[in-house]
């Protein structure tokens, strides 16, 4: 029975159960249908509003379309307008142009015809004056008994005396307000370079003596059958004079720089008192090594006292030996230092670049330490020692015209010129044999004297400057700025001078009378 009352309960409670979910379930429906009509109802609201925008915004784009395309109708239609006026226009000025060049072309050929017209007409006259000037020439020369010819020749040589003498007073008047400008730069600049430069002045001899401490020396110079002297003489390459002068020993040969090493080596060979062929050699060969490096150190201080780099070591070696060469008494080195010194003084002074002309200045006698193993003048060979080394054209130009071997055509020529002219003469530089100098004076004065109308010449100044004395009946004012020249050049061509050579020429004319 109790079992009977439990399933009874739990039946009733399971139906139960179940109803209270039927009914759950059918109240749960009826909501969710409520919202989803809700929903829909919503949903279809805004499609209608969506519809009703779309309807708006198609009507909006197709009321603007229109719009727009109307307006670009218009516009269209405005520039189609513009075009037409313009055709119509340039059609018009076409037309016109077309009427204009017709017409010029017709005015051209109206002018042309008158052209021709005129050209025969003037051909007419031209042979009729050929023919009134052959009958006028015929006439003038019945009368006057001179042919045609002879009459133009007269006409031409008057005209030539003519222009010879205005060509002559107009060459006196340039060149004198030339020289007067040129004289005062010229002595301003030189003045200048001679008072910046102080210079001490060394003359050397040509050959080399060497005091003996006494006459025993002389025996062991010359050694047993003379086997030290001509060990000496031939590892040196110079001629040893040995002679009676009392403790003397003379070096003679053509090579300074040979002539120093065998002073050199002598020297010390009587301090060490061992003079014998074996160590000749040796003293010998250490003492060329020392010079060597004398020169080149010679060279470089050459070098660095100027200022000057990237020199060719080859030239330096040149420049350094120049110490034991002289021309005319005077140190090739010092005067090598001091044209380099006048040269960037002058280059200076006239707006010159300085280095290339210091540059040139120290290599403008290089070729004199290379002349007497090479022919040709030493202005040349320098200069093409110095091309190879690779010096410019420019420096190069200046060492071969510095003797005018080459006609100078750079300012920089010209001032090495001036400077190497200016070393060499100024006052104390250089000494000259008393027999050359007066020969050179009187060379100047017979080429004066070689000239028509010369009286007397006199060189004055040591021979710096030549004056000339000339007949005044003979030479007119014009012809004696022309006999100047001429001297000038003849001097230029037959003698070799350092610096330059002034000639004048002086003309004198004289009234004479006696009172009775």
């Amino acid at each position: 029975m109790n079992i009977i009352y439990v399933l009874s309960g739990s039946l009733a409670t399971f139906l139960v159960t179940a109803m209270v979910k039927k009914v759950n379930r059918s109240k749960q429906r009826k909501r969710l249908g409520k919202e989803a009509d809700k929903i829909i109802s919503k949903a279809k609201q805004e499609a209608r509003e969506i519809e009703k925008r779309a309807a708006n915004f198609e009507r909006n784009v197709k009321k603007n379309a229109e719009r727009d395309a109307h307006r670009q109708r218009s516009k269209l239609s405005n520039e189609l307008k513009n075009l037409k006026l313009k055709e119509n226009r340039l059609n018009e000025a076409l037309n016109k142009n077309k009427l204009h060049f017709q017409q010029k072309e017709q005015s051209l050929k109206s002018e042309r015809e008158q052209l021709e017209i005129l050209k025969n007409q003037i051909a007419t006259k031209e042979e009729e004056l050929r023919a009134k000037t052959s009958e006028l020439a015929d006439k003038l020369e019945n009368i006057s008994g001179i042919s045609k010819e002879e009459a133009k020749k007269s006409v031409i040589e008057a005209s030539k005396e003519e222009a010879k003498a205005r060509a002559a007073k107009l060459a006196i008047q340039i060149e004198s307000e030339a020289k007067e400008d040129a004289e005062k730069k010229a002595k301003k600049i030189l003045s200048l370079a001679l008072s910046r430069y102080a210079g001490e002045y060394s003359a050397e001899r040509t050959t080399s003596v060497i005091e003996l401490e006494s006459e025993e020396m002389k025996g062991k110079i010359i050694g047993r059958e003379g086997r030290n002297i001509r060990a000496l003489e031939t590892v040196c390459g110079v001629d040893l004079i040995v002679d009676d002068t009392p403790e003397l020993v003379v070096i003679s040969g053509f090579d300074p720089v040979r002539r120093e090493v065998a002073k050199r080596s002598l020297e010390k060979l009587m301090e060490d008192g061992r003079i014998h062929p074996a160590r000749i050699e040796e003293i010998v060969n250490k003492v060329k090594n020392e010079l060597f490096k004398s020169i080149r150190k010679d060279g470089e201080k050459l070098l660095l006292e100027l200022g000057i780099s990237g020199l060719n070591p080859e030239l330096v070696k040149l420049l350094g030996s120049l110490k034991y060469r002289n021309s005319y008494t005077q140190n090739n080195y010092v005067h090598t230092r001091e044209v380099a010194y006048f040269a960037s003084i002058m280059a200076a002074e006239l707006g010159v670049p300085v280095k290339p002309a210091i540059r040139a200045a120290l290599l403008h006698d290089i070729g004199k330490a290379l002349d007497h193993s090479i022919e040709g003048s030493h202005a040349v060979i320098g200069a093409d020692f110095a091309k190879r080394h690779g010096e410019t054209e420019e420096v190069c130009h200046a060492i071969r015209a510095h003797h005018e071997d080459e006609k100078p055509r750079t300012a920089l020529a010209f001032i090495v010129i001036a400077a190497d002219a200016l070393s060499g003469a100024r006052p104390g530089a250089r000494r000259q044999m008393m027999e050359s100098y007066v020969k050179r004076l009187e060379d100047l004065e017979s080429i004066g004297n070689s000239f028509d109308g010369v009286i007397r010449t006199f060189a004055i100044q040591a021979g710096r400057e030549v004056r000339v004395l000339v007949e005044g009946s003979k030479v007119t004012d014009d012809q004696a700025l022309m006999l100047s020249r001429d001297i000038a050049r003849k001097i230029e061509r037959e003698i070799n001078f350092p610096g330059q050579i002034k000639v004048t020429v002086v003309r004198e004319t004289r009234a004479i009378e006696h009172a009775r």
